[in-house]
């Protein structure tokens, strides 16, 4: 999806306050990683290369109902009851996945040996996947990617707000595919293709191993890393009823984005969800948003902006629009005044969020001026929209969102391949 760029990051401003950096450090994962704050020094080392274990990655997830995360207080209490158990025990379970965060049943030592020995023997599992890689940029947000149980690789981010006093918010930014099928025109993702969907499971861990590297609650998550949500919305709808109910994130404090996928704003609007929708349209007009967003052509402008009018209706909450501002070619005055003109016609509760677009490897487009950002902003305030200016946090470009997984897989890696262990302990990462 194409908000799991750089600017996918810089989409988050107003869940964090950030400050420009000018290198990142890629740096072996440990237990005992230090305050995600701590500015790593840099140091260059050579990547080394990952023999893929097939040559087509994996299409069709493998679903699988043996997996403990995910499921419900309810849920867990009726299987310790199929296998023998007092209720109370899936209640303890429940307390071991989500607050302690246990990562195998093997952890669970406060359970009976026979339960314990019980669940392996039927197949259950935990859930949890192993860090494979991380990158920690100097400003303390952190990327990671984790190795999947049919060797894939997915990224999540980590982005903290600290003060004197610690961290005091912090965002998960998860994805909800491996890789993306719609190949947005300056997405370093849609460029890494696409293997399958994530199970739910898949993207709850996202945020659990995000709490363990910063040894902080999560307080935000947004669904705006790898692919596109709403093509996996049965699983993005499971896994966010789990960080709501089970790992208590308020839905307020959730944030479902979306390039756009016919008859599915519906869908979520139905669900009548008070987390925040976030549409990427990247321009004002049909034309030069299919230019931009080949999968406009199935999702004409006319018919989104009728679908977030209705979600509003539905849901009485504020859609949010992204705007990535590429140089010379949806960043004009003339096409501010074009967007406003558009967002007027179909309500007065949008907001946009404008997104100065930082160039991936491969890409024709170019970030553009201070100047031309400055006044895109000033025209559609002239208009009376609301509308704000994301400063990039965190990564820089050769180490944007869907660029480290390109870097490390474009197939499955060999089940016995171990990116923490195999590498040297940092890799300097230039901007």
């Amino acid at each position: 999806m194409m908000t799991t760029t750089t600017n996918t990051i810089a989409m988050l401003q107003n869940l964090v306050f950030s400050v420009p950096i000018s290198r990142m450090v890629v740096r072996r994962y440990s237990l005992s990683t230090a305050a995600a704050a701590a500015t790593i020094s840099t140091a260059t080392t050579a990547v080394p290369s990952l023999k893929p274990a097939s040559s087509k990655p994996v299409r069709t997830p493998h679903v699988d109902s043996q997996v403990l995360l995910g499921m419900s207080e309810p849920e867990l209490q009726q299987l310790a009851i199929k296998l023998g158990q007092e209720g109370y025990r899936g209640k303890q379970l429940h307390h071991l996945i989500y607050k302690r965060k246990a990562k195998q049943v093997e952890d669970f030592s406060n359970l009976p040996q026979t339960f314990r020995n019980e669940l392996v023997e039927s197949g259950y599992k935990v859930g949890r996947s192993p860090i494979y890689q991380t990158v920690t940029a100097t400003d303390g947000t952190i990327k990671l990617l984790l190795k999947l149980e049919d060797n894939l690789l997915i990224e999540t981010v980590g982005i903290p707000v600290q003060e004197e006093k610690g961290i005091t918010r912090l965002t998960a930014c998860v994805s909800s595919q491996v890789g993306c099928p719609l190949r947005c025109s300056f997405c370093a993702t849609g460029k890494g293709g696409f293997s399958r969907n994530l199970q739910r499971h898949e993207i709850i861990e996202q945020v659990l191993a995000i709490e363990d590297v910063f040894k902080h609650r999560v307080t935000n998550v947004v669904f705006m890393g790898m692919g596109e949500p709403m093509l996996n919305l049965k699983s993005v709808l499971d896994a966010h009823r789990c960080l709501n109910k089970d790992i208590e994130i308020g839905q307020r404090m959730i944030t479902i984005s979306t390039v756009g996928v016919p008859n599915t704003i519906k869908k979520l609007a139905s669900h009548k969800l008070q987390s925040t929708l976030a549409v990427s349209l990247h321009a004002p007009n049909q034309s030069l948003r299919e230019k931009i967003v080949p999968s406009a052509k199935a999702y004409p402008l006319e018919a989104i902006m009728k679908d977030c009018r209705d979600y509003f209706q539905e849901t009485n909450r504020r859609v949010s629009f992204e705007y990535a501002l590429l140089a010379g070619v949806n960043d004009s005055v003339e096409n501010a005044l074009e967007l406003a003109e558009l967002l007027r016609e179909w309500g007065k509760t949008y907001h946009v969020n404008l997104i100065p677009y930082n160039p991936i490897e491969g890409s024709e487009y170019k970030r553009p001026y201070r100047k031309a950002v400055q006044a895109f902003a000033a025209a559609l305030e002239s208009r009376k929209i609301t509308a704000s200016v994301r400063q990039t946090r965190g990564l820089d470009a050769s180490a944007a969102c869907g660029q480290l997984r390109n870097k490390f897989q474009k197939s499955p890696l060999l089940a016995e391949t171990d990116g923490q262990e195999s590498k040297p302990d940092a890799e300097a990462v230039s901007c």
